[in-house]
């Protein structure tokens, strides 16, 4: 026989044995698939419980619990794939069979090796921890017979059995590592912060933080925990301080007059370190008369108020949960384990869950506040949850209660307008121009107040900026800032809004998007609303849609909409007192309105605000709005409204001192009596890409302080009539690409402090220095580097003048409303 006969002969003998030792091994590989899902499926969830206990464990050995979770789901998916496997597919087969093979190698080496480790290492923590709790049951026995305990939580170790582990430490290993970086390597950081809303897990960060025993060990266990809240006595709170400190026990029990004054630098040496943690503390000058600089003395303030860098050297803003954290505290709080039993409804648990809007309190509470209570009970539940209601009576004491008290602290005004910030749709970006406009109008306060009242909250954690990236100086646009708020917070200002009856609520709102207004107005709707704000929050409204109401009143009314035709409200007519209407469709394309001439009536109106919108035909006939001070379009289409032939803006708008028009891309040119209102003081014609020129006789505008023209791309040249506008102190004409240059008559600008022209790479060349030396004013130049340089000659002559180079920068933020 050859020899290649031969060989193949061998080679085919041994191809069938393996053939047949592989088809045996996959049918003993099915029933150990079957035996392998059993066996995961029984140990899965107690490595789960593990990881989600509450117990610390170092990341090494949280880092080898979630790679065996991961083995472990892999070994499910394995499984599943060797029961599908058909016999006769050989080379599949074999693939599944070594994957198996490897697989139980891996788990039967992790149970036997890691495991047993793991073990041990609990069994020593356990040990010392009961040793460390036997010494501190005995400090604090020697502590009740030196003499009585004093104002706030305290002890020279943080109580660790109060109110641990109330959010099961879902969610804190981030914000711990990263306080803890800036507590030990942060060598320069006396003083750092843990700030975050109300109920989102601030004090539950601290403890784990003082628990931990690499904190611990840094700061030789010398660890002060003292809640401060808003009625502590301030001096024995120092007393206790300063005894810790210096190791004077006896002063924690007296109010020592030789405590020194706070804020004072002292040359302490080198001494081992202390931490100092001061829980909920409410305002500046009670946190500064607490903080002794002290080079080995480190305080740790948490707080729902922001405060500033020269006082709070670095801080750590609390993070909201992520929706796996999310879901895993409320099945905790629900059900006792950390997934959705098969029995309940996923669905509805995942819709209750996402009203919580990862806030820990909020998922806490209502989780516990559902446990055990049938379906029915979990659907009522959500629907009160989508209407900012609250769910039973231990939810609205526990959570609203917990949450208003960082209401109750503010100024009676600045709650006021917290409280009005439930007149805005849940999700949505609140424009900062609508909402002062409205504080403006009911609150009697101008908008430097409105915008300090913004601040405030801003600082107090009780909403969010979102901001140009140029906003912010003197100049900047209010329409150029959102803000948003955190939904939870946004249905406490609900809840409060909705006390009492519903006919004399100084607040009428809708707290959801309905297809019909809420039936508790059309019963109460033959008495008189009392509410000074009315918000609405529709679909596709038709005149048939609205019932009779009357507001005697209301001075604001906001109107939230998705739709592509929307019939304007006609209880509008029985608004005598309007002074603000906003009116902002939040659908894809813009919305028809109808019944506009409703506003006939509106004599008293100040502001109006339209977003996304066909802005009907104005004329003198049907919009009389004399008093009119504040016009806003924004996404409108706007060149049926703005027809030069049939349209006297001085007649329909004689009061209006601001118009701002905002990525309305139909407007081509503006209409040429826009020049003969004199009134006006602020124009803001901007990200309007077909606007081609302005009118030759712009320069009758005498009062015009602030022209915006910025992405104006067709936009060639500016008028010479821009020389007239003798009280201009603002030209902004960034992003105009196609602009050629700068006319020379802009010498004439003798008040104009500031110019924006960055991205206006056509303008190579400035007016002649002669000219541009006339510009007193001038105080700040933003521009391109091609003509950095020219301007940067003019500083000479122009002695209070800085010119800068353009950052680039670039949003599409305005995109996702």
């Amino acid at each position: 026989m050859p020899f290649n006969d031969l060989l193949a002969g061998e080679i085919v003998t041994e191809l069938l044995r393996q053939l047949n030792t592989i088809s045996r091994k996959s049918c003993f590989c099915k029933s150990s698939a079957d035996n392998l899902i059993t066996s995961i499926e029984e140990l899965l969830p107690i490595i789960e419980e593990l990881k989600y206990s509450g117990v610390e464990l170092t990341a090494f050995r949280q880092s080898q619990l979630n790679r065996f979770s991961e083995t472990l789901r892999g070994g499910l998916e394995l499984a599943g794939k060797v029961l599908d496997s058909g016999r006769w597919n050989v080379y599949k087969n074999l693939q599944l069979v070594r994957k198996m093979e490897k697989l139980e190698k891996q788990i039967e080496r992790f149970i036997s090796g890691p495991m047993q480790a793991h073990l041990l290492a609990d069994v020593h923590h356990l040990r010392s921890e009961t040793m460390e709790r036997f010494g501190r049951l005995e400090r604090r026995f020697d502590a009740m017979n030196a003499g009585p305990g004093t104002t706030g939580r305290q002890g020279m170790e943080v109580e660790e059995d109060s109110n641990l582990g109330t959010f099961g430490g879902i969610g804190l290993e981030l914000g711990k590592n990263k306080v803890k970086k800036m507590l030990i390597e942060g060598d320069d950081l006396s003083v750092v912060g843990i700030w975050g809303i109300g109920g989102s897990g601030k004090t539950t960060l601290a403890n784990e933080i003082c628990r931990d025993n690499q904190v611990r060990s840094y700061f030789n266990n010398k660890i002060l925990f003292l809640t401060v809240s808003q009625s502590s006595d301030l001096e024995q709170l120092r007393a206790n301080i300063w005894g810790f400190i210096t190791g004077n026990d006896s002063m924690s029990h007296s109010n020592n007059s030789f405590v020194p004054p706070g804020k004072l630098q002292f040359d302490w040496g080198s001494g081992p370190g202390t931490l100092v943690v001061l829980d909920d503390v409410w305002s500046l000058p009670v946190l500064e008369q607490l903080i002794f600089k002290i080079p080995t003395y480190t305080t740790l303030v948490i707080s729902r108020c922001r405060f500033p860098k020269t006082v709070v050297n670095e801080v750590y803003e609390v993070e909201l949960l992520r929706e796996d954290e999310s879901m895993s505290l409320f099945c905790h709080s629900a059900f006792g384990n950390r997934s959705i039993p098969p029995t309940c409804n996923a669905t509805l648990v995942k819709q209750i869950v996402n009203e919580c809007k990862g806030l820990p309190l909020a998922l806490k509470v209502i989780g516990a506040s559902l446990q055990d209570q049938p379906e029915m009970y979990w659907i009522n539940a959500w629907k009160r949850l989508s209407r900012g209601e609250p769910i039973c009576e231990t939810h609205e004491s526990k959570l609203h209660d917990r949450m208003a008290i960082s209401v109750e602290c503010l100024k009676k005004k600045v709650r006021e307008c917290f409280l009005d910030l439930g007149s805005f749709p849940e999700d949505k970006k609140i424009p900062l121009d609508a909402l002062v406009n409205m504080w403006v109008e009911i609150h009697n306060i101008d908008e430097e107040e409105a915008f300090s009242i913004l601040t405030e909250l801003y600082e107090k954690n009780q909403l969010t900026l979102l901001k140009d990236a140029r906003a912010g100086d003197a100049f900047c646009s209010y329409y150029e800032i959102c803000t948003t708020q955190h939904d939870v917070l946004r249905d406490l200002a609900i809840h409060l809004s909705n006390q009492g009856d519903v006919n004399d609520r100084k607040r009428l709102l809708m707290p959801r998007r309905d297809t019909e207004l809420p039936r508790e107005w059309e019963k109460n709707k033959d008495q008189p609303f009392n509410a000074q704000i009315v918000s609405v929050h529709t679909g596709e409204m038709r005149e048939m849609d609205w019932f009779p109401m009357e507001f005697p009143k209301a001075e604001v009314l906001i109107l939230n909409f998705l739709a592509d035709e929307y019939f304007l409200p006609p209880f509008i007519d029985n608004m005598p007192k309007l002074r603000a209407l906003t009116i902002i469709n939040h659908g894809t394309s813009e919305a028809t309105l109808q019944n506009f001439s409703v506003f006939t009536n509106l004599v008293n109106l100040r502001s109006l605000w339209l977003e996304k919108v066909t802005v009907p035909q104005l004329s003198n006939a049907t919009v009389p709005l004399r008093n009119l001070r504040k016009l806003s379009m924004i996404l409108c289409k706007v060149s049926n409204s703005l027809d030069p032939s049939v349209l006297n803006l001085p007649q329909i708008f004689p009061s209006l001192s601001e118009l701002l028009i905002d990525h309305c891309d139909d407007l081509i040119r503006l209409p040429l009596s826009i020049c003969k209102v004199n009134s006006l003081q602020s124009m803001s014609i901007t990200n309007c890409h077909r606007l081609c020129e302005l009118p030759a006789d712009l320069g009758m505008l005498k009062k015009l302080q602030i022209l915006r023209l910025y992405a104006s791309p067709e936009l060639k040249m500016l008028p010479p009539g821009i020389g007239e506008l003798v009280w201009l102190k603002y030209l902004d004409i960034s992003q105009c690409i196609n602009l050629k240059c700068l006319p020379r008559e802009i010498s004439r600008l003798t008040r104009l402090e500031k110019i924006d022209m960055r991205d206006c790479s056509q303008i190579v060349n400035l007016p002649t220095p002669a000219a541009l030396s006339n510009l007193k004013s001038l105080q700040r130049v933003i521009c391109e580097e091609e003509i950095f340089d020219e301007w940067r000659n003019l500083e000479k002559t122009v002695p209070d003048l800085h010119v800068q180079v353009a950052e680039k920068w670039y949003s599409l933020e305005w995109l996702n409303g």
